[in-house]
């Protein structure tokens, strides 16, 4: 008979025994952003990315995506900026928040140590952010990104 209250694994908690978890980082297809398409190949296949690259396209797509707007992805998947609109706050504010959002919707994945050094440039009804991510295996990154319509 199969046990009614199954024990199941231990989930490390200090810091010295996450570290010791594997997080595995994977491959992904190219995306071009700015096009707004999968980059292709001189023979028409769609390029591959390694690894950090991969985790790149995800921070940058996480940020883009709002949250709970497409029952696709799950609660955590996703950025709040568009809740910053039309709130009225200061400068301080603002960046205060888009500081939070973009750690929180960074700090998700398993692969994000952390997030910081933020750098904020306001023009005319947006902020424009940039800040350096590290991932857990010690690769540090700087990623670019916008809010609009929240000044």
């Amino acid at each position: 008979m199969p046990n009614l209250f199954p024990t199941l694994p231990v989930v490390p908690t200090s810091e010295l025994e996450q570290s010791k978890v594997q997080v595995k980082f994977g491959k992904s297809y190219a995306f071009d952003f700015n096009a707004g398409d999968f980059v292709q190949t001189p023979t028409g296949k769609i390029a591959v990315v390694d690894d950090l690259e991969s985790y790149i396209q995800w921070c940058r797509k996480a940020l883009l995506t709002p949250r709970y707007r497409h029952l696709i992805y799950s609660r955590n998947y996703g950025s709040e900026f568009e809740e910053l609109i039309g709130r009225g706050l200061t400068r301080a504010a603002i960046e205060s928040e888009i500081m939070r959002i973009t750690t929180e919707t960074l700090m998700v994945d398993p692969r994000t140590a952390s997030v910081h050094s933020f750098f904020f440039e306001h023009r005319e009804d947006a902020v424009y952010f940039s800040c350096s991510v590290s991932t857990v295996r010690g690769d540090i990154f700087t990623i670019d990104s916008l809010a609009k319509g929240v000044v």
